[in-house]
């Protein structure tokens, strides 16, 4: 059984500021580790629940924030990021999808470090008509796949966001938010618990989570942050007003493309 779990930073278990989740941070090496942890705890529970394969993606940022060499050296992993690379490798071949450390969608209200793909530059999205964020743009790609997203885990919001969206998914809250940077953290030993717990669970019931199906053709809106950006004249881009655009394509990971994530 192959699983890939796609990891971002802002929803590991110990976060909670901007200076952990940046490379620049002052709290940046020791967030790191943080993220270690949880990839370990994870990697452990999908091996206990039944899988024989686990290919982990760093998915935040620049795509190299796992410390390598304290890595569970069962799974493989995926770091880096490139214009040929896909989003999350090797998920057509995959059983299941875990979203490990995930946060909100833009403007959740009291949601740990919320945004949707670059808080510096997008307002907010919408996925046929529907605002949304990275939980849903990540079970769509793995929808289209044919592959069911089986766990998310982060903060209560994110949770509640996924459970939302998916019929079914297990959820792992490690963290209560309170606001952007503040929540009720729980420890250490237990994040790491309900976390590999968690993915146990998932992966050994992998066959009663439908996955999450995005109608086609797949319209994706952006509303950016600043003005004058807008792509205009970019093929298949049509301009709603000065910091609103849509695209369509036929599948998630298409439309994604269009739009320029």
């Amino acid at each position: 059984m192959n699983m890939v779990v796609m990891v971002d930073m802002e929803g590991i278990s110990g976060i909670c500021r901007k200076s952990q989740v940046r490379s620049d941070g002052e709290h940046y090496q020791a967030a790191r580790r943080y993220l270690t942890w949880d990839i370990n705890a994870c990697v452990d529970g999908c091996f206990k629940g039944g899988a024989t394969q686990v290919t982990v993606r760093d998915a935040h940022g620049s795509g190299f924030n796992f410390i390598w060499d304290e890595l569970d050296s069962r799974a493989v992993y995926a770091q880096g990021a490139g214009r040929c690379g896909a989003r999350l490798p090797g998920l057509g071949k995959a059983d299941g999808l875990i979203l490990l450390g995930y946060h909100a969608m833009a403007g959740t209200q009291q949601a740990i470090l919320e945004h949707t793909m670059n808080s510096a530059e997008w307002q907010n999205f919408w996925l046929n008509g529907r605002k949304a964020g990275e939980i849903a743009i990540d079970a769509g790609m793995a929808g289209d796949c044919g592959v069911p997203t089986l766990m998310v885990s982060g903060d209560d919001k994110t949770c509640r966001e996924a459970r939302r969206l998916i019929k079914g998914v297990i959820t792992v809250e490690v963290k209560q938010a309170l606001d952007l940077e503040y929540g009720i953290l729980l420890p250490k030993e237990e994040a790491h618990r309900r976390i590999r717990d968690g993915a146990a669970r998932a992966v050994s019931q992998y066959r009663a989570i439908r996955p999450f199906k995005v109608s086609r053709p797949v319209r994706m809106r952006l509303e950016l942050v600043s003005r004058g950006v807008v792509p205009v004249g970019r093929p298949g881009v049509r301009v709603i007003d000065g910091r609103t655009y849509e695209v369509s394509g036929p599948s998630v990971e298409a439309a994604l493309r269009l739009l320029g994530g």
